[in-house]
């Protein structure tokens, strides 16, 4: 009886501790997995967001195997456009064990609550809290589950990069996430080089009024930029195009670009008033792109149903109805891992009992980590498309559409992605293709904006503010044809290039000039353009030198006239003489070409002796043909006929060097004879500057710093002068060697001395041009219509009008006539030595073979050193010898008999008969050599 009362206590204890097991398991386990979400229902985006994660919650439960059976509660709080109400209703949250919070809805309460979910380490997950400076880096365990507005800005920057604007407006609200994003936008704007010329900001949503965007409006009106970038929310946005509307801010002329909120106000609350339309018509938004996918079809063909036609649908919705599916799928993974949703209590709140706050009530999610982990690992496919994260938690392939409002809606004109940038095609069928984001491969479709305008506004106009441009020019005291003041007025080329071009322009542009310097001397011109940088004037107009230096500080037009330092010196005129006919050559030319007629001559005298009767005769008669032939090939006139292919050979070669030679020195001949020729010990820039003699300068010009710090030439040796008179005082006393200064002075200078010239050639290039603030448009404008002033002629009406030849010609004249040398010449006459080589070479081995095979050389029994001096009498009198052509076809050998004599008359040998079979050629003793 004992033992089965035993065994049933046994049994009962053992139940027991099953019961107590399983159901431990199941607390770790609960059935509900809760899930907060903080948001203002009341606007546009928080509307949208209560319909789809209500839609996503039904659709998750209404699948078991999701949760495991288990029920998600998704507790949603309403923050009524409060941060405070906000905070309240986290802390409520953490009270309650959320194991995520969907939002909050703007980036003011995302930076506070990130601080407190990142010790409690509960995941707060937020699709518009968007600001790029929500860091991960800070706050770990806040994550943007929609692209942040980083993205948004490059895209704005891009467009305004693509239709070439160099400057924008940019409006907002004066809160976290819309001022970081202008933060940011002026970043990526500078990356392409472009800026923000102003920055009006706007109270936070709900506080701005109508007379606070009426001011700041009507200070934007004054600015000259008239692209205008507007980052805000749906409330204030639309009053902002209200005022605007009234200001005529929204007609011709004007570019609003404005970010996602205004692509909301279309999709949700379409069709808008007449009123709202007729304010937005010609504004560009972006909307983000979501790619088309059935279940996003079914998911918009359901959402009147879902919503009860409260509102209308825009992609946040997705991206809702995705986070909480996101969330859904990491608890599921969490639970799978053996991971248990469980919340302790933070020891660091327990001091802080009796409080009227119950801060000890807020546990920290002991699974928080793991379910942040799995939240950043997500790899699903949800209504947005692909939805994963990068190493930096940034959604992978962030885009947009560019939507364009026009009178009938809006038309969408093309996409950005952050992967091809602009485009006309979708962007999920360019990632299979390697990316490309060259601007010529930008591309947009058409644009109506304001006003009803199709061609793109040129974005800026000038200020109208009542001031006019202030123009700085210099007061020169010297050549002052280019600029100079007459009873207040001022006058001179650069300014009439200047008006000129004004009057090109497709509008009126308000400037007064304003005379720099004492009126004594010339003043700086880097001073001058330095003003610019300072704010003393908007623009300079002048000579003004477009020079490194002056290109970091501010913008140049185009140059309207060409610049560059030349070297004056003085110079004498050489006068012809008798011998100028032998100056087109250097001594070394002559003598070179001259030896190359006596060996052109000899070679073809050796080409030509055995087979050309007119190379043969008497010693003195070839020698006197040899030069005959050599010279009158310089004329062409020739008498002797070449037979043999050699000769002809080395002829035409010889010939053509001929003819290049006669005409290079019939062209310089000329030159030397027609041009005025003048002479100076000083070559060129080099030359001078190697000298260590003094070197003038004209007070003011940039020359001085060029050729301190570029030609390091010292200080001590540079002269100022102040004028054209002390110039030609300077040069004739040789106070200074020569004179540094820009062409066009120096053109002006020469037309009135004679007596110096240039020397050598400009050894710098560079222009004129008028200068302005750095990224002025007028810049641009100013220098289309020098082009076009350049094209139609008046740019040199201009110039004739006012620096017109005088007497004396300014043309640049070399300091020696330019001698023709060996080094013009080499090749020519190579390529004839070599023909004349080649061919004795060839003519030669032909000869000796020939020699060999007629006379073979034969054992001598009275002694080799006799019958070898025999031997070369023999292919001397061979070589003298004349060659007849045989006349029958049957190539018969020829036989000949040679006499060798002497003659006392002119004391030389010859040759003569011909040779039958074997003879023999006595020698002086009487012997014989027999020669075959």
């Amino acid at each position: 009886m004992s033992f089965v009362i035993t065994m049933n206590l046994v049994l009962l204890l053992s139940t027991f501790i099953l019961f107590i097991g399983v159901f431990s398991e199941e607390t770790l386990k609960p059935d509900v997995v809760n899930v907060g979400a903080i948001f203002s229902f009341k606007t546009i985006n928080g509307k949208v967001a209560k319909v789809a994660m209500k839609a996503a919650e039904n659709d998750i439960n209404s699948d078991p195997s999701i949760l495991g059976g288990r029920i998600l509660s998704i507790t949603m709080h309403d923050s009524n456009f409060s941060s405070f109400l906000g905070v309240i209703g986290a802390l409520r949250f953490m009270e309650t064990d959320k194991v995520a919070i969907i939002g909050p809805q703007h980036a003011v309460m995302a930076h506070v609550l990130s601080h407190l979910v990142n010790e409690l380490h509960v995941p707060l997950l937020s699709f518009t809290a968007l600001d790029p400076s929500l860091s991960p880096l800070q706050y770990p365990f806040f994550v943007q589950t929609a692209p942040s507005d980083e993205f948004q800005m490059i895209a704005i920057a891009e467009i305004v990069s693509y239709f070439g604007w160099a400057e924008i407006i940019a409006v907002f609200s004066d809160d976290d996430q819309s001022r970081n994003g202008i933060i940011t936008l002026g970043d990526k704007l500078a990356q392409r080089h472009c800026r923000i010329s102003y920055k009006a900001a706007l109270p936070p949503d709900q506080k701005a009024k109508r007379s606070d965007v009426l001011r700041e409006l009507v200070r934007v009106q004054m600015m000259e930029s008239r692209v205008i970038v507007l980052h805000t929310f749906s409330k204030t946005g639309l009053l902002v195009f209200e005022v605007a509307k009234s200001l005529g801010m929204t007609e011709k002329g004007y570019v609003w670009i404005a970010s996602t909120w205004l692509s909301t106000v279309l999709d949700s609350l379409s069709p808008l008033k007449s009123e709202t339309a007729n304010t937005i018509r010609g504004a560009l938004t972006l909307r983000p792109h979501t790619p088309d996918s059935k279940r996003k079809r079914d998911f918009l063909s359901r959402w009147n149903r879902l919503s009860n036609g409260s509102i209308g649908f825009n992609p946040y919705g997705l991206y809702a109805y995705d986070t909480v599916w996101m969330v859904a799928h990491a608890v599921k993974l969490l639970l799978d891992q053996g991971g248990t949703i469980t919340f302790s209590n933070d020891t660091r709140l327990n001091g802080l009992e009796g409080r009227t706050l119950n801060l000890s009530a807020l546990n920290v999610f002991d699974g928080g980590k793991q379910l942040l982990k799995n939240i950043l690992e997500t790899n699903m496919t949800g209504l947005t498309g692909p939805v994963q994260f990068n190493q930096d938690r940034s959604l992978i392939n962030p885009s947009y559409d560019i939507i364009n409002v026009v009178e009938t809606g809006y038309r969408q004109i093309g996409y950005w992605s952050n992967y091809s940038s602009l485009s006309i095609v979708q962007p999920e069928t360019l990632y299979s293709k390697k990316a490309n984001r060259s601007s010529s491969n930008q591309q947009l479709d058409s644009v109506v904006w304001p006003g009803g305008e199709t061609t793109k506004p040129r974005g800026w106009v000038f200020p109208n503010n009542g001031r006019e441009l202030r123009i700085g020019v210099p007061r020169r005291v010297s050549y002052r044809d280019f600029v100079f003041l007459v009873n207040g007025t001022v006058q001179g080329y650069c300014i009439d290039v200047f008006l000129a071009a004004i009057r090109f322009l497709p509008y009126a542009v308000p400037y007064r000039f304003i005379p720099f310097g004492d009126g004594r001397s010339n003043p700086s011109y880097h001073e001058l353009v330095s003003q610019i940088n300072s704010g003393v004037f908007d623009g300079v107009v002048g000579d003004i030198n477009i020079v490194t230096d002056r290109t970091k500080i501010v913008d140049f037009t185009l140059p309207y006239i060409e610049s560059g330092l030349v070297v004056v010196a003085p110079v004498k005129k050489i006068s012809s003489s008798a011998w100028s006919f032998s100056r087109p050559f250097t001594p070394l030319m002559w003598s070179v070409t001259t030896t190359f007629f006596l060996i052109v001559g000899a070679v073809v005298w050796i080409l030509e002796h055995r087979i050309n009767d007119e190379f043969r005769g008497p010693p003195k008669q070839q020698i006197v043909t040899i030069l005959w032939f050599s010279f009158s090939t310089m004329f062409f006139a020739h008498r002797e006929n070449t037979v043999s292919m050699l000769g002809r050979l080395v002829l035409i070669i010889w010939l053509f060097v001929v003819m290049i030679i006669n005409s290079s020195y019939i062209a310089s001949l000329t030159s030397i004879l027609t041009v005025q020729q003048l002479s100076s010990p000083i070559k060129g820039i080099d030359t001078l500057i190697s000298s260590n003699e003094p070197i003038g300068f004209q007070v003011g010009s940039f020359a001085q710093d060029y050729l301190i710090e570029e030609r390091h030439i010292p200080k001590s040796r540079l002269v100022p002068l102040g004028s054209p008179e002390e110039y030609a005082l300077a040069l004739e006393r040789r106070t200074v060697a020569a004179v540094i200064d820009e062409r066009p002075y120096v053109d002006l200078f020469l037309s009135h001395n004679c007596e110096f010239s240039i020397i050598g050639q400009e050894f710098t290039k560079s222009g004129w041009g008028f200068a302005f603030p750095r990224g002025s448009p007028l810049a641009i404008d100013m220098s289309t219509a020098i082009l076009a002033l350049s094209e139609n002629g008046e740019l040199q009406k201009i110039h004739d009008q006012w620096l017109s030849k005088r007497p004396c010609s300014s043309e640049s004249s070399e300091a020696d006539s330019e001698q023709l040398d060996l080094q013009s010449f080499w090749g020519l006459f190579l390529i004839c030595g070599i023909a004349c080589i080649l061919a004795l070479l060839l003519y030669f081995w032909l000869m000796f073979r020939q020699f060999s095979q007629h006379h073979p050389e034969e054992p001598d029994p009275t002694g080799p050193g006799s019958c070898r001096s025999a031997r070369l009498q023999t292919f001397l009198s061979f070589f003298d010898g004349k060659v007849e052509k045989s006349k029958s076809s049957s190539n018969r050998k020829r036989k000949s008999v040679f006499s060798v004599g002497y003659d006392k008359e002119d004391e030389s040998t010859y040759t003569s008969g011909r040779i039958e079979g074997d003879i023999s050629l006595e020698r002086q003793n009487g012997d014989t050599c027999p020669i075959k």
